[in-house]
């Protein structure tokens, strides 16, 4: 049963203030700004829906699920191969890794556990150090899957406000909107395994190859 102490234990670790570094990645997303692709509101909020519903969101809603299935290292290489492997950028993967090591050290620094300090060395991907955590913490991985789309979301939201620039106020309105798009995700990545792994979000998947030699730039990815 979750807890009000799990809610809030995931609201720490999925808050900008956990020390992953997101502020310095925008997934592909200052490319898209730079481009003119995005300019106002209604072209963020559907950016990102797309890359929710048919990219990075998804799979990393699948690959959170089958981390926290794991029961064994072996498992956890597997999902984490497969993570890196779907990942359409090397800044992509860059971007994946440092947060997802930074987590697990963070976590078990923290909270402890020897399994989180025995994949740190494995350079975790986010979304799998994140169900790895989840499943050793007992949290539900419905919601821990929920608040994580929600995190994801937020961050590039923020990157957004600042990039092309956008009102604070908009920002929080367009992510808003997208806290039933994380629901649903969720849902239907119920019973998924890694053979469900797929990108449609093209634009996005570009937009984050083309930023290896962007220039100028703010961002990492």
């Amino acid at each position: 049963m979750t807890t009000n102490g799990d809610i809030v234990n995931l609201a720490q670790w999925l808050s900008p203030a956990f020390p992953v570094g997101g502020f310095a990645y925008s997934h592909g997303l200052e490319t898209a700004i730079q481009g003119g692709t995005i300019s106002r509101v209604g072209d963020l909020q559907d950016w990102l829906c797309d890359v929710l519903e048919y990219g990075s969101g998804r799979n990393d809603s699948i690959l959170l699920r089958a981390a926290y299935a794991c029961t064994s290292p072996a498992q956890i290489e597997e999902v984490n191969q497969t993570a890196i492997a779907v990942s359409a950028s090397r800044e992509r993967v860059f971007e994946t890794q440092q947060q997802g090591t930074a987590f697990a050290q963070t976590v078990a620094s923290i909270w402890g556990g020897g399994e989180m300090q025995d994949a740190n060395s494995a350079a975790l991907c986010y979304p799998v150090a994140v169900g790895y955590a989840a499943t050793r913490a007992q949290f539900d991985v419905d919601l821990t899957a929920t608040m994580y789309l929600h995190a994801f979301a937020s961050n590039l939201v923020s990157a957004a406000v600042r990039a092309v620039p956008l009102g604070q106020t908009e920002g929080q309105r367009v992510l808003a909107a997208l806290i039933p798009v994380c629901e649903q995700i969720v849902q239907r990545t119920v019973g998924t395994t890694l053979d469900d792994l797929s990108s449609t979000a093209f634009l996005s998947d570009i937009a984050a190859m083309q930023h290896e030699t962007l220039q100028p730039r703010i961002f990492r990815s």
